[in-house]
């Protein structure tokens, strides 16, 4: 046990991994279950626009999307092995090493359908993937992503109809079992 996994608040799990598709609530989740836990939260994608200065949207423009998704693949490594609430990226899931790193971890897949994911992320041109026609390529995104979400989670939370407070109460419970 590392030393912050003493510190962790009783019957909460040393790593709480948050999956789902873009507008599903990750980042505002996870934020909201570490403030309630009091543990740190580390949202891979934000931890990718800090180390490489600029934003995910110009890393696309830039780099390329093979590009980002090595260095996604490196953070969510590094990241994997902090204590706490980790939020990954949509497609972080899909990397196979990602998938063998989740293994043995909490995994809840914050599940959203695509009207509701839609209307969370509008035209926001910070999610590359997206631009266009953002519902059809939700739809097709959802419908590559869903199996690899199914296969990884250890808790699958819907999150339609809820604010982020509420999805994180849903989270909570279901990590305790409730």
């Amino acid at each position: 046990m590392t030393p912050e996994a003493a510190a962790q608040p009783t019957g909460v799990p040393e790593r709480v991994v948050l999956i789902g598709a873009p507008g599903s609530g990750k980042s505002a989740v996870g934020a909201l279950l570490a403030e309630r836990w009091g543990v740190p939260h580390h949202d891979v994608d934000a931890l990718i626009e800090a180390r490489v200065g600029t934003t995910i949207a110009e890393v696309f423009a830039t780099h390329g999307e093979e590009w980002f998704r090595r260095v996604e693949i490196e953070t969510t490594a590094a990241t994997l092995r902090r204590t706490g609430v980790v939020s990954l990226g949509g497609g972080a899931p899909l990397a196979p090493a990602t998938q063998q790193a989740l293994a043995g971890e909490v995994v809840v897949w914050l599940q959203v359908s695509v009207p509701v994911a839609a209307g969370r992320v509008g035209l926001n041109v910070a999610r590359p993937l997206l631009l266009g026609n953002v519902r059809g390529r939700l739809m097709k995104l959802l419908e590559q992503r869903t199996p690899v979400y199914r296969s990884l989670a250890t808790h699958t939370v819907d999150t339609d109809g809820l604010d982020p407070a509420q999805v994180a109460e849903q989270v909570a419970a279901a990590v305790a079992g409730r």
